[in-house]
């Protein structure tokens, strides 16, 4: 059996734990810069507020009806998220982290388990340890348990958070009442398709023909319909060292001057490079991109990118960095106001198993001068050291103006409690 653990509007609820006095109100939560609705309260829901909704254009909105609204406070959520999956682990040794909000859990040898109890007990140790409340579904396969965990977030008076799919009759019911683009694994382009042939919901899905499906669809859609089918097809996936590393940022404002986006672009590169020593990984090419503002229709607009391609692979801040501040000085134009920008390291080989080059290596030299300031960052938990062609007094910079306290990562911002 497989157990999907999902917690309930989780942004919204990290910031209820050190805010109760916001419980039953409504919240929403902000992207990057204070863009857009990523997540809402059952409140907010309920007022009509869509997901994804820009936040300059509900101002209005969010003051007449009293919603409070946060920026995102990622180190906090992601502390929590932490807490609540090493909380998972007490439960089952087979676990997959889904996403920062939701686990796969999969039961070997609990054959004569009461899932019903032990998903029960879950809820209540995540609830008392974290105050994040969450919803469990368990199922024969992972689609199903995705399947059983929308119906106990759906009617949670009537399930108590928790629903198992245990029989063929709660499979097909649950299936009949499933609609086909809500189907986990389903997107916009095979809906399309579906609904073209009057598939509908998720009965109809698995009532089409094996054959049919493999041939007009994939290996993937076919999968998919025989987990839904509750014949095991979709296996945990353990966690995997990364392919490729993006770091890609909105700027605070429009630049229009190649010294400040050069700032930036040296300041993601060495992010990524960052990231790729702490999986013990290096890269065989930099990508670069660049672009305006595209929601700014009346203004000039440049969208664009280039590969470089490394002559031996590397982990060094140093060379990533030089590769990436080169490239965008070619690719930048005057007169057009850029707006975003990224770096992706690709082409990913483990530090301990790559191809030599006879003539062309890494400066000796790069290697423990980055150990050094990866320890001395890591010690005072902040980019303390950087390089020649960072801004010493900058950060991302993101828009942030409605941002809550980190309380469980900076133990200048925990609670503070006064006892009489």
């Amino acid at each position: 059996m497989f157990a999907l653990v999902d917690c309930n509007n989780f942004y919204v609820s990290c910031e209820r734990v050190f805010q109760p006095q916001l419980i039953g109100k409504p919240i929403v939560v902000l992207s990057n810069n204070d863009g857009c609705v990523i997540s809402r309260s059952d409140e907010a829901k309920a007022l009509g507020l869509p997901m994804g909704a820009p936040a300059f254009q509900y101002r209005a909105f969010f003051k007449t009806n009293n919603v409070h609204v946060f920026s995102s406070n990622y180190s906090l959520y992601g502390d929590m998220s932490e807490r609540v999956m090493a909380i998972l682990e007490q439960f089952s040794p087979d676990i997959e982290v889904y996403s920062i909000d939701e686990a796969f859990l999969e039961f070997k040898g609990f054959e004569n388990l009461c899932f019903d109890k032990h998903a029960q007990q879950i809820r209540q140790r995540i609830l008392k340890w974290t105050g994040i409340p969450t919803c469990v579904g368990i199922a024969p396969t992972k689609a199903l348990a995705k399947v059983a965990n929308k119906i106990a977030r759906k009617f949670p008076e009537k399930t108590q958070g928790v629903y198992v799919i245990d029989s063929e009759e709660k499979r097909l019911k649950a299936l009949k009442w499933l609609k086909i683009e809500d189907v986990w694994g389903i997107g916009r382009a095979l809906q399309k398709k579906l609904r073209s042939k009057n598939c509908n919901r998720g009965l109809d899905f698995v009532q089409l023909s094996d054959e049919w499906v493999r041939k007009e669809f994939s290996i993937v859609a076919w999968r998919l319909k025989k987990d839904l089918e509750g014949i095991p097809t979709l296996k945990l996936d353990h966690k995997m060292p990364k392919h490729s590393i993006a770091t890609t940022r909105s700027f605070e404002c429009t630049y229009s001057d190649i010294d400040n986006i050069k700032e930036r672009i040296a300041t993601f590169a060495i992010s990524c490079a960052e990231k790729l020593r702490k999986q013990q990984s290096s890269c065989h090419a930099v990508i670069v991109m660049l672009s305006s503002d595209r929601h700014k229709k009346n203004l000039p607009q440049h969208h664009t990118s280039r590969l470089i391609s490394l002559p031996h692979p590397t982990d060094s801040s140093l060379t990533i960095s030089q590769c990436a501040v080169k490239a965008i000085s070619e690719l930048f134009k005057k007169g057009i106001k850029y707006k975003r920008a990224g770096v992706i390291v690709t082409g990913l080989v483990p530090n301990d198993n790559y191809q030599l080059d006879m003539f062309l290596h890494e400066n000796p030299k790069h290697k423990p001068l980055m150990q050094c300031i990866d320890a001395l960052n890591r010690k005072y938990e902040s980019e303390k050291i950087k390089l020649g062609n960072q801004d010493l007094k900058r950060t991302w910079k993101m828009r942030q103006e409605r941002l809550s306290h980190k309380y469980t990562t900076n133990i200048n911002e925990i609670l503070v409690i006064k006892c009489h």
